[in-house]
């Protein structure tokens, strides 16, 4: 039986939905982009066979400008990925829509991951695939969880996770953060997301314990490994599951839930993750209400731990 999901839209000045109701998927490699660039495309092949045929409309150029994602639009995403061995960085936004927050959205940003650099010492290349809620209540959560097992197959990842979340591709639900303040505090469940920033800062580090949540090295063997996990989290909604190079996925509960703290929904398993994962958090610094306050970020990554 599903959880009853709220449908979400916050519109911004223009009046288009800014955010969305949906789920993410993310997965972060404190691995060079150029080291990991084949796996990072052929997740995204696994993503374009799983959506609908056109789902990806637009592409952002180096520019920052809007483009039709045709053939050639195609072409240059390939090229970004796979034929730049001087870059020092790589940035791919594949959106569904022209304006607005459409469900179907692919964000990718990779780093040199130089050690001897201050910009790329706390930093992870990071990936984010989002659906719409719909593709859950149409596919069941059976294959969304499968659809991250397969996304997630050839990805180095020391962190990842599946979550119901706020769909705003490239952090655009800052724009509208006060009217979206409200909708945080209601829905614990819903992750809040900005890929750039979280890449930037996370390491090899974790983000929060959330309906899927994807340990790697050397994060899982910092946690104790899989019998501390088991011993710890002895709770009946907690599956585990091993993986292919000492990786672990966590399943918290058969569907994702909104956690809307009107019904006062207690989420125990929730909060004995986040508790060992809460060492691990990243310092995020972009705030909720100004960017000169980030403490609130901080309480709301933190929301489990309480």
């Amino acid at each position: 039986m599903s959880e009853r999901y709220p449908v979400v839209q916050v519109r911004g000045v223009d009046g288009q939905p800014t955010v969305r109701d949906g789920l993410i998927l993310c997965f972060f490699m404190r691995r060079k982009y150029k080291e990991i660039a084949q796996s990072v495309w052929l997740s995204l092949q696994t993503y374009l066979r799983a959506i609908p045929s056109g789902a990806l409309g637009w592409y952002v150029d180096q520019e920052g400008e809007l483009q039709l994602l045709d053939e050639q639009g195609w072409t240059h995403t390939r090229e970004v990925f796979l034929n730049r061995p001087w870059a020092q960085a790589c940035h791919v936004q594949l959106l569904q829509l022209e304006s607005g927050a459409g469900g179907y959205n692919f964000e990718y940003d990779g780093y040199e991951i130089d050690p001897l650099c201050d910009y790329d010492e706390k930093a992870a290349c990071a990936i984010a695939f989002s659906l719409p809620t719909e593709y859950l209540l149409e596919h069941g959560p059976d294959k969304v969880r499968a659809l991250a097992l397969e996304l997630s197959r050839d990805l180095p990842f020391s962190f990842g996770y599946a979550s119901l979340a706020f769909v705003s591709p490239s952090g655009q639900w800052y724009s509208v953060r006060r009217e979206l303040l409200p909708l945080l505090e209601r829905y614990r469940g819903f992750d809040l997301y900005h890929l750039g920033m979280t890449s930037r800062v996370i390491g090899t580090g974790a983000r929060g314990a959330y309906w899927l949540t994807f340990l790697g090295q050397p994060l899982l063997s910092q946690l104790g490994g899989l019998e501390v996990l088991r011993r710890e989290l002895s709770f009946p909604e907690v599956s585990f599951e091993p993986l292919e190079g000492e990786r672990l996925l966590l399943t918290l509960g058969e569907w994702p839930s909104p956690m809307d703290v009107r019904e006062h929904i207690v989420r125990p398993h929730f909060r004995a993750l986040a508790q060992l994962l809460e060492p691990y958090f990243p310092e995020e610094k972009i705030g909720l209400t100004s960017l000169l306050e980030n403490r609130n970020m901080a309480r709301w990554l933190r929301r489990f731990c309480l």
